[in-house]
């Protein structure tokens, strides 16, 4: 689940601020500033049909897509202290991480 970028930064987000809407991920603070407005297009497609529902269905987030709200879920807790660790050691993490 954590293998991908997008996913890690969505699970950190909500680790530090619960709960979160889908917009949030593909504004600049989540998106490299080179992004084009197709790009963006893109991972709203993603974010919709494959990284949030991956993540709802696993438990770790508590999806809405009519309100397109996000929030911890059910197994959050499962993956908590990782993202902790991941959080806490950010300086000492390759630069493409998350």
């Amino acid at each position: 689940m954590l293998r991908d970028s997008h996913r890690r930064r969505i699970l950190l987000a909500v680790s530090n601020h619960n709960p979160r809407t889908e917009g949030e991920f593909t504004t600049d603070s989540f998106t490299p500033d080179e992004t084009s407005e197709d790009e963006i297009e893109g991972l709203k497609t993603q974010l919709h049909h494959v990284h949030l529902p991956k993540m709802a269905d696993k438990g770790y987030i508590k999806w809405h897509p009519i309100t397109e709200t996000i929030r911890r879920g059910p197994n959050f807790a499962d993956i908590a202290p990782l993202l902790k660790l991941m959080d806490d050691h950010e300086d000492e993490l390759p630069a493409d991480w998350p």
